[in-house]
């Protein structure tokens, strides 16, 4: 009888060990794009409160690295959040995930300071949130 039953207990357990990483894997929702370029040192991504919540939100870079000085979230109550330091980014690459203080909220927008000496390509920055 135990000889019928193993194979059932080890395809649970395949099973098992398959999805449990899917499980605790986040759902990455993108929020809007930006190109930044010379011309300017800063850009505004508007996301708005039909989005819905985010508990915490990840820069990506295509076409070009970006340097990033400073990215303020502010959000739906008014209020704002100033949420990494320096930190360059290459091309194809991404931040660390960026926690947002307290519960899910609302992100009216997403303000991205970066530097402009370095920008000889025009890079697209997405944003993206986790609920």
């Amino acid at each position: 009888m135990l000889k019928k039953q193993l194979p059932w207990v080890f395809g649970v357990f395949f099973v098992l060990t398959l999805v449990s990483p899917a499980a605790n894997a986040k759902h990455w929702v993108m929020l809007g794009t930006a190109h930044v370029d010379k011309s300017e040192d800063h850009k505004t991504i508007h996301v708005g409160s039909e989005a819905g919540q985010f508990h915490s939100i990840q820069l990506r870079v295509s076409g070009g690295p970006v340097e990033f000085q400073q990215v303020i979230v502010h959000f739906g109550d008014g209020s704002k959040e100033e949420l990494a330091d320096a930190e360059r980014v290459r091309s194809g690459a991404k931040t660390r995930e960026l926690d947002l203080p307290g519960e899910r909220r609302t992100i009216d927008s997403v303000e991205l300071r970066y530097s402009k000496e370095n920008l000889d390509t025009r890079p697209e920055v997405a944003l993206y949130g986790a609920r």
